[in-house]
C-alpha cells in the first residue's frame, strides 16, 4: 500500500474570491494572472504542489458564471466541469467579505450541486480573512454554511497574505487518496511555456485598460522561438472585436502597445529565466467570444493541461 497520497484539486468559486491567488501562492510561483478585474481567469490552470508526503495537482478554474452571455463564458464554464469531474477534491473558495445572500445563491449553482453530486470530498474555504476587522465574526457564517450539508470540512484563510495555508494543505491531504507521485517532485506545471507567455501579455491589457478592452481581447502565440544563444524570439497578435479597440491598443504613436509590450516582457523573462524579443500584433476578429470556430482556433474547448500519465 502506498505511503504517500496524490490526487487533483480544483479550486473553484465565484469571480475575484481568490483562485488564482491561492494557487499562487500554496504553489510558490506565479502560475495564474491577478488582477483587480473580474473573470480574469479564462481556462484552468494547473500547478502542482509536492512535500515529502503529498503530491497536490491544483486547478484553477474560471469564475462561476451564473448567466453565460457569450460562447466564451459557456465554454469557460466547461472548464470548471472538467476540472471537477478530474479532480479527486473539489475546494469552494468562498469571498468572506460577500454577503450571505449571494454566498448561498453561489451554493445554489450548478456547478456546486455538481459537486456535491459527484460525491468527491467538497472543501469550504473561506477566504480573505484579513479583510475582517472582527475575525470572529465569519465564525457564524461558517457554521450556518456547515449546516447546509455541502460540506465534509472548512478552514479560513487568507491566500493573499499567505495565512494559515499550511492548514489547507493539511486538510486537503487529509482528504486525497492514497497513491504515488505521478510528477517529478520539482515540477510546478504541465502547461506548456506558450500558455504562460500569453496569459503574461493577457494579464497587462487587463491592467492598463478599461472594461470594455479586456473582456474583448485575447492573446494568440504566432511564434515561440527557443535559441542557445542570444534571446528568445516570441511574436504574437491580441485579438479584439471591433477597430476602435485597435486604436486603442496601439494608442498615440504605438504607446500604448509598447508599453503593454515592455511590460508583459518584464513578466515573460521572469518566468522563462531568459531574455526574449517579444514582437506584438493587434488583429481585429469580430465577435470572437460568440463563434465556436473561432474559440476553437484560439485553443478553447480543448483539454486543460492535464496529461494523461500511466
Amino acid at each position: 500500500m502506498s505511503t504517500t497520497k496524490f490526487g487533483y484539486v480544483a479550486i473553484v468559486g465565484k469571480p475575484n474570491a481568490g483562485k488564482s491567488t491561492l494557487m499562487n501562492a500554496l504553489i510558490g510561483e506565479k502560475l495564474s494572472i491577478v488582477t483587480a478585474k473580474p473573470e480574469t481567469t479564462r481556462r484552468s490552470v494547473l500547478g502542482i504542489y509536492s512535500d515529502e508526503k503529498a503530491q497536490m495537482i491544483f486547478l484553477d478554474t474560471p469564475g462561476i458564471v451564473p448567466r453565460p452571455k457569450f460562447e466564451l463564458h459557456r465554454q469557460m464554464i466547461g472548464y470548471i466541469h472538467q476540472a471537477i469531474e478530474e479532480a479527486s477534491v473539489v475546494v469552494l473558495l468562498i469571498d468572506i467579505n460577500d454577503g450571505m445572500k449571494s454566498i448561498m445563491q453561489m451554493l445554489n449553482d450548478e456547478v456546486v450541486l455538481e459537486a456535491k453530486k459527484s460525491g468527491k470530498p467538497l472543501l469550504l474555504v473561506v477566504n480573505k480573512m484579513d479583510k475582517l476587522d472582527d475575525k470572529a465574526s465569519a465564525l457564524p457564517i461558517i457554521v450556518e454554511l456547515m449546516q447546509t450539508g455541502l460540506f465534509v470540512d472548512n478552514v479560513a484563510i487568507s491566500g493573499l497574505r499567505g495565512k494559515f495555508l499550511k492548514d489547507l494543505l493539511a486538510l486537503i491531504e487529509k482528504h486525497l487518496p492514497a497513491g504515488e507521485f505521478m510528477y517529478d517532485a520539482e515540477m510546478i506545471s504541465t502547461q506548456p511555456q506558450r500558455f504562460f507567455v500569453s496569459e503574461f501579455i493577457r494579464e497587462q491589457v487587463f491592467k492598463q485598460f478599461k472594461e470594455e478592452i479586456p473582456y474583448s481581447a485575447e492573446v494568440h502565440i504566432i511564434k515561440f522561438i527557443e535559441r542557445g544563444k542570444g534571446k528568445w524570439f516570441i511574436s504574437a497578435e491580441i485579438v479584439v472585436e471591433r477597430q476602435s479597440q485597435k486604436g486603442i491598443l496601439i494608442g498615440g504613436k504605438g504607446q500604448a502597445l509598447k508599453q503593454i509590450g515592455e511590460r508583459a516582457r518584464t513578466s515573460i523573462e521572469e518566468h522563462l529565466g531568459m531574455p526574449v524579443f517579444l514582437e506584438l500584433f493587434i488583429k481585429v476578429r469580430e465577435e470572437w467570444r460568440d463563434s465556436e470556430r473561432m474559440l476553437r482556433d484560439m485553443g478553447y474547448g480543448k483539454d486543460t493541461g492535464l496529461e494523461e500519465v500511466e
